[in-house]
């Protein structure tokens, strides 16, 4: 009976993985509550009752004040008691056990199998041990996934609610960090650092990324051999694509990474307001900025710094528009481009003290700008409703014409 009373909770220790201790104190618990029950049926229930439990010889003593309680006294009743007090303490032993694992892991990765796939989520079974929910609002637009498929998520947050609620991302950028860490040995190893990332889930991820070592390449490590290891993230991310920078302590060389493709011109930086000024040729800006803004949204993220790009032939058009002001010079309508004030509308709509703060202009002086742009604006108005009532009086008479001839 002792051999058989360790080897059970040998067992409960491996299988559960709960701590012997924890184990015996359920054990001490159960049959505390079985006792107690014994001494309220033979009218003894004011009198202590003490559990001795030596845990290496297996031996078990309990006593109700100074009487042993034999083996034959735990009744049916008592022994259902205790069987089901053992029961729930080892299941709340096991959640706890649960709870404590997982909210160790927060803010790490989760391997785990599509167990369920339901309308606002998919749940995952982790490793058999308990369940993860990935809400719709926390999967990719990309995620698409079938019954038994392995998946690789985020722990965003795990909570004891109802039990242990381990709530898990696809969409979160570090779950792309992550990622590289375990498909780079040289990340794992320190040698090879990641130093930003910015990511649209199901879009792109744009990941800067630095070397330690002069002779690794921290790009080529990060991207494999014929791209294998890059290969494997995307397609854990369901083909979601993945430009790799190299990050560099020259802020300019780190902007001109991070928007490639494209090919820059000229960076103008404002330090002070970390904002960059970007000029590029034409047939480069559609390049720059990207599908829907993309490009340039991610690696302003990226390198953490507002990102203006603008070709030079917009740059131009939008300084001889400007200059159409009798108020204007060349250095002023220049000042005004770079301050974001790219046309005769924007000065119409312009506030004049944030127009007056700008250099060279003054408060008298931005008065006049807004009050010439709104002249010339009213101007243009007038005749493009001219020329709409022209071309509708000529329209008329062709209409006319057409009438007298039938």
């Amino acid at each position: 009976m002792k051999r058989e009373f360790l080897s059970i909770i040998a067992q409960l220790e491996r299988e559960k993985g709960l701590d012997k201790e924890v184990l015996m104190d359920t054990v001490r618990y159960a049959l505390t509550v079985a006792a107690k029950k014994i001494a309220k049926m033979s009218s003894h229930d004011e009198e202590e009752v003490t559990v001795d439990i030596d845990d290496k010889a297996g031996d078990i003593h309990v006593y109700i004040g100074d009487r042993e309680v034999t083996s034959q006294e735990f009744g049916r009743i008592a022994a259902q008691t205790a069987r089901q007090v053992i029961i729930q303490k080892i299941r709340e032993a096991e959640k706890n056990n649960i709870y404590d694992e997982y909210k160790e892991k927060e803010g790490d990765i989760v391997g785990g199998v599509v167990y369920r796939l339901e309308k606002r989520a998919v749940i995952l079974d982790l490793m058999g041990k308990t369940e993860g929910i990935i809400p719709k609002s926390f999967l990719s637009s990309l995620d698409r996934f079938r019954m038994g498929e392995r998946v690789k998520a985020y722990v965003y947050e795990v909570k004891k609610e109802r039990g242990t609620q381990i709530i898990l991302s696809r969409i979160d950028p570090i779950l792309v960090k992550k990622l590289f860490q375990l498909e780079v040995p040289e990340i794992s190893e320190g040698i090879v650092e990641i130093k930003s990332i910015a990511r649209q889930s199901g879009e792109r991820t744009k990941i800067a990324v630095y070397s330690k070592e002069e002779k690794v390449d921290c790009v080529g490590a990060c991207v494999g051999i014929r791209g294998s290891r890059v290969k494997n993230i995307i397609e854990e991310l369901r083909g979601e694509k993945i430009d790799i920078v190299r990050w560099s302590e020259d802020i300019k060389e780190f902007i001109k990474a991070a928007l490639s493709p494209a090919v820059i011109s000229m960076i103008e930086l404002d330090r002070e307001n970390k904002r960059a000024k970007v000029q590029l040729s034409s047939d480069q800006l559609s390049i720059a900025i990207g599908k829907r803004g993309q490009n340039v949204r991610l690696a302003s993220k990226l390198v953490n710094w507002d990102i203006d790009v603008r070709s030079k032939e917009s740059i131009e058009e939008a300084i001889k528009e400007l200059q159409k002001l009798k108020s204007l010079g060349r250095k002023a309508a220049e000042s005004l481009v770079d301050s974001g004030y790219n046309s005769l509308n924007s000065l119409e709509n312009a506030e004049e003290k944030k127009l007056a703060q700008l250099k060279g202009i003054g408060k008298k002086k931005a008065a006049k700008i807004i009050k010439e742009a709104k002249k010339i604006k009213a101007q243009q108005k007038k005749k493009q409703e001219e020329k709409r009532q022209a071309a509708k009086a000529k329209e008329k008479e062709s209409d006319d014409l057409k009438e007298d001839k039938e």
